[in-house]
């Protein structure tokens, strides 16, 4: 018998092991601050085999390019903050956990939240890289060589130094795609639908940065006779990408897997999911209650609106559960001035306002 539990000790402790090193992710590079490539002490042990999360095939490209991996890390803290905004009205805030899966068990689900995740995540490395090489900062790319758009006109000069959009998708398709390519399940698998799933969305989320950078221009001329524009290309504002893929989350597509091991649709009756739209495998979990099998953190402590019949009302948030009122001060700025010359003079106002949460 002590054999026989010990036996069931290991086989449980590796099955642990193993469900952690899956739930691990590239996404932890947000949580973890990385040092510059002129940081770098010569001798030391190589920041590859250092930094958690990174698969195999991610891993030899971090040996590869790794004074990108700052600016992967810095793309992941962006799309983490604008999953955090796009999502702050609804039960799931899209909230990270303290582990290298940054968001928990609840990414193991193939829910639409995890689908937007994914997709702003390959967005947010698209958006860091192609800035990233536009400003220098990396030895394998500059400017973008965009070409001159046919619409532009004549006079005006193309050439400033744009946002290198085409290496940013290239490099995060290489990069964030690594993960899912490595994996070889079974033909017409949940485990081969997840995946299926992964790359539909990151690639979704790559789409959004390039369809919505635009061509952004500035003038030359005496006092500002703009007589001469030089124009280039230059990404959107991130919030623009969130706010895109927060739609496509709307609409997102619901699939299954089939006997060939393709993706489609649950309902034929819906048109075929493009490229450019996010698609999900599994009902997403209500997120009311606190759940340590789905991840889900509950919506227990958490603020809402009494008067609005929306998500962040309080009837939705709280799940029927009900509320708790309580008073807090607000100290704002109030009866500023304008002083000649040249400041701004403000009075601090309070206010007591009623304020809600969830039991």
């Amino acid at each position: 018998m002590p054999g026989t539990r010990l036996i069931l000790s290991l086989t449980l402790l590796c099955g642990c092991t193993q469900l952690l090193v899956e739930a691990s992710s590239w996404w932890s590079l947000a949580m973890n601050p990385i040092q510059r490539p002129e940081m770098y002490i010569i001798g030391a042990q190589p920041v590859c085999s250092q930094l958690p999360g990174l698969s195999p095939g991610q891993r030899k490209l971090c040996q590869l390019y790794q004074e990108h991996m700052v600016y992967i890390g810095e793309g992941a803290k962006n799309a983490i903050k604008e999953c955090q905004y796009q999502f702050r009205q609804r039960r799931w805030n899209c909230s990270t956990v303290d582990n290298t899966s940054v968001f928990g068990r609840v990414m193991s689900i193939g829910s639409r939240e995890t689908a937007f995740t994914y997709a702003v995540s390959a967005a947010g490395v698209v958006n860091a890289i192609s800035r990233a090489c536009r400003e220098g900062e990396l030895s394998t790319c500059g400017c973008s060589r965009t070409a001159r758009p046919k619409d532009l006109p004549r006079d005006w000069l193309w050439g400033g130094c744009g946002d290198n959009v085409e290496y940013g998708y290239r490099f995060a398709k290489e990069f964030v795609d690594a993960r899912e390519r490595e994996r070889n399940y079974a033909k017409g698998s949940e485990e081969q639908a997840r995946t299926l799933m992964n790359l539909q969305n990151n690639e979704a989320g790559r789409r959004a940065v390039y369809k919505l950078a635009d061509v952004s221009c500035k003038c030359h001329g005496v006092s500002g006779s703009c007589s001469l524009k030089t124009c280039w290309l230059q990404l959107a504002d991130f919030r623009k990408v969130g706010d895109l893929l927060k739609e496509k989350y709307d609409s997102a597509a619901a699939m299954r897997i089939s006997r060939k091991g393709k993706l489609e649709l649950v309902n034929n009756r819906f048109n075929s999911p493009t490229p450019e739209d996010l698609v999900y495998v599994d009902p997403s979990p209500d997120y009311c209650l606190r759940n340590e099998t789905t991840g889900s953190l509950g919506t227990k402590g958490r603020l809402c609106n009494k008067t609005s019949e929306g998500m962040d009302g309080c009837e939705l948030m709280c799940c029927g559960r009900g509320y708790d009122q309580f008073k807090s001060v607000q100290v704002e700025r109030c009866h500023c001035k304008f002083h000649w010359c040249c400041y701004v003079k403000c009075k601090k106002c309070t206010e007591i306002v009623d304020q809600y949460v969830c039991k």
